[in-house]
């Protein structure tokens, strides 16, 4: 009879459980990042109790979450106490270049994490281009083409707002250029309309000089007016000539 071995045991034990690996890279869903940082906090708070419980250890645990929320666990009196401890160890310990390797190891992780990041932000952004779409999958584009279309209805409300916006101002820009032409083409006609009238009174203007110029004039540069009567009732014509003895 073979008994199952001890992989065999875990794979089955995954399955009934339904977990399975999770990919170590930074959730983007800020719910699903708070929901993993409370779960995670709390089993690293119980390792480290269970660690200074089992082993007699000394330990001290600081975590900071993403909003700058401080949370600690000491076994000891302070976590500050621990920390004074801990710099007193590696200021007399002559292992002080393990100590500078160790955290330049660490600082070269933190590095190429960062660099990790920066790639998969670059390959999203690719994607959003429709570029590099070879090696997702059917899910993945299906993702990918939500969240486009999600981004390009977004941009449409705002340019169309800004297009409405855009309109108004020039039609009320219109109305006020408009308002403006009226008036000066009225004070333009009023001024032209006075200027006609005082016109037609100057004794200068045509109708002056029409009425003139239909009286004729005799040889002594007289204005022969027929309507006028003589002092003797007589007009001018029917006078009798003078005749010399």
């Amino acid at each position: 009879m073979e008994f199952p071995s001890d992989q065999t045991r875990e794979m089955s034990s995954e399955r009934k459980t339904g977990r399975g690996k999770i990919e170590i890279k930074r959730i983007e869903n800020t719910t699903n990042r708070q929901v993993t940082f409370c779960k995670r906090r709390n089993g690293l708070l119980k390792k480290a109790y269970e660690l200074s419980v089992l082993c007699d250890a000394e330990v001290a645990l600081i975590v900071f979450s993403s909003r700058g929320r401080l949370y600690e666990y000491a076994n000891n009196s302070s976590v500050k106490a621990t920390i004074e401890r801990y710099k007193k160890a590696t200021s007399d310990s002559p292992n002080s270049g393990s100590v500078s390797e160790a955290n330049t190891q660490y600082y070269q992780q933190e590095a190429s994490k960062l660099r990790a990041q920066i790639s998969n932000l670059q390959n999203q952004n690719k994607n959003m281009l429709g570029e590099s779409l070879g090696a997702l999958t059917l899910r993945e584009l299906k993702n990918l083409e939500t969240r486009v279309e999600r981004g390009i209805s977004k941009i449409r409300s705002k340019k169309n707002e800004l297009l409405y916006a855009e309109i108004e101002y020039m039609q009320k820009r219109q109305e006020i250029d408009l308002h403006h032409n009226n008036h000066f083409l009225r004070a333009k006609i009023a001024e032209t309309e006075r200027g006609q009238q005082h016109m037609s009174l100057m004794p200068g203007n045509s109708e002056y000089h029409e009425l003139v110029q239909s009286q004729p004039f005799d040889s002594r540069d007289y204005l022969q007016v027929s309507g006028l009567q003589t002092h003797n009732g007589y007009p001018r014509q029917d006078q009798p000539p003078l005749q010399l003895v």
